[in-house]
């Protein structure tokens, strides 16, 4: 997207190579998608704190605290969770070029809007589909917003009110529904780690 008149992108002193070279580690963005309650904010927790202690350099950009700070001003209509994403993908793509492992954990329904991310990020993105079914995740429920959507309380509600599209081509799909937290994230440290290399290109 070109710039507004009058605006100049500045030019960074540190490069995103250099950022790299000095974390020892390639900088990439994951998007953790899935329906409400199938362990997105979990497992982002869980591999961040993976990483950690590899001593990698990672953030999770969480749809929950981004929804309650940067994006409060946004409801629920299609075009504020289209803004909702955008400015995810944006902020995503400043921690990339500052050479941070992205972890995303938001619901981002719809094909449509996870394109925005992949359109934004490009070869940097992946999306891991965490795939746990309606059922098993009505059943967790930990904020009781399922209940709430069944009274018709919350109208549009991911997985009641309004469908969730699976990713067609997910680069890697975790059953939360069966697999323990632990059995998720080492699975998704085994999948990253070819990728984190800096000798290697993040196919």
């Amino acid at each position: 997207m070109p710039l507004p008149r009058n605006l100049v992108a500045p030019t960074a002193s540190i490069t995103r190579g250099q950022r790299e070279a000095r974390n020892g580690h390639r900088a990439v963005a994951i998007l953790l998608t899935g329906l409400p309650a199938s362990g997105k904010s979990t497992l982002a927790q869980g591999l961040q704190a993976a990483l950690f202690e590899q001593g990698r350099q990672s953030i999770v950009l969480d749809g929950d605290a981004l929804r309650v700070g940067l994006n409060k001003d946004l409801g629920f209509a299609d075009s504020d969770r289209l803004e909702n994403i955008r400015r995810a993908s944006e902020l995503a793509a400043l921690l990339v070029d500052n050479g941070q492992i992205v972890i995303l954990a938001m619901i981002a329904p719809q094909v449509q809007l996870r394109a925005v991310f992949a359109q934004r990020l490009g070869a940097d993105y992946r999306e891991v589909w965490c795939s746990a079914s309606l059922q098993v995740c009505e059943g967790r429920d930990p904020k009781g917003h399922y209940a709430r959507a069944r009274r018709g309380e919350l109208p549009g509600f991911t997985g009641i009110g309004s469908p969730y599209e699976p990713p067609p081509d997910a680069a890697l799909v975790l059953d939360t529904g069966i697999l323990s937290v632990q059995q998720c994230v080492e699975r998704l440290l085994a999948w990253l780690a070819p990728r984190l290399d800096v000798g290697k290109s993040s196919s």
